[in-house]
């Protein structure tokens, strides 16, 4: 059984101005997340990628289409109800320099759900610990601020602050689009070992599609607010139905410079296929 399901999701913002259309940026969107399983949700910027997991988080508006998460419709909830989910569903985001607040130190930003939830302080200091840990940061952390950190240490807290509550499911904004290769790789073995150890659920957005194959078990690809493919990692990322696809993944760099030449003039070629398709009647 699904752990969250999207179907036919529709995601409209106002148009700028007083005549102006409403802008689509999710276009009847249907994929699902098993438990215990990462989906990698990738496309270029202004895809709708992003939306879909701000959905989720009741953050975007929802024009039509479902989420239901464990069999439980989410816009149907009562605000008890969602502050409850929120438990059960948290976020990573793409920035760990703004997601974090810099006032704080990282036992009050670790305690601060928990203590929400109802947990005691002193339990909830014990916790953080074990979180400390679990994301390989040392135990004198806590009584640092963010602001004392490297970006993928602000990350590990930002992924210990999404673990505290217990989720079962994570949605993974970009979470290490703005972090160099070396720690991008670091962060990622992160992501997996703890998956490994909980059986926590990903919902992974990256316009990366090289990154989202390094921990995804099933792949959606998206333009334009819509859904162009979904299917396993290894069907997606070998075998594209769809040429946008093709040209995600002609976009990854390899070292060697001859091979890389190649890639970005079959990538011209795809791009220049795309763009005639789309431009005949």
């Amino acid at each position: 059984m699904s752990l969250l399901e999207t179907d036919e999701l529709v995601v409209r913002y106002p148009g700028r101005g007083r005549r102006a259309a409403p802008f689509t940026a999710v276009d009847h969107v249907t994929l699902d997340v098993r438990a215990g399983e990462t989906v990698g949700l990738v496309g270029e910027s202004g895809s709708g990628k992003t939306t879909v997991g701000r959905a989720v988080l009741g953050l975007a508006p929802v024009a039509s289409g479902r989420i239901r998460y464990d069999g439980r419709e989410i816009q149907r909830c009562t605000r008890a109800q969602r502050r409850a989910l929120a438990a059960r569903i948290q976020v990573v985001f793409q920035d760990p320099y703004t997601s974090l607040n810099p006032a704080m130190s990282v036992a009050d930003i670790l305690t601060e759900p928990l203590v929400a939830a109802g947990t005691g302080r002193r339990e909830a200091h014990r916790r953080v610990a074990d979180l400390l840990d679990r994301v390989g940061l040392p135990g004198d952390a806590a009584s640092r601020f963010a602001r004392e950190f490297s970006g993928g240490q602000r990350q590990r807290v930002a992924i210990a602050r999404a673990l505290a509550p217990g989720p079962e499911l994570v949605i993974c904004d970009e979470p290490v689009s703005a972090l160099d290769l070396s720690t991008q790789d670091r962060i990622l073995r992160l992501l997996l070992d703890i998956q490994h150890r909980t059986g926590i659920a990903y919902l992974f957005v990256s316009h990366d599609i090289a990154v989202v194959r390094h921990l995804s078990h099933r792949v959606a690809v998206m333009r334009r607010g819509k859904v162009l493919e979904f299917g396993t990692c290894r069907q997606v990322t070998t075998e594209p139905a769809h040429a946008f696809t093709e040209e995600l993944l002609l976009a990854s760099p390899v070292a060697d410079p001859a091979r890389q030449r190649d890639r970005r003039e079959r990538r011209r070629r795809v791009r220049r296929a795309i763009d005639g398709h789309r431009e005949s009647p």
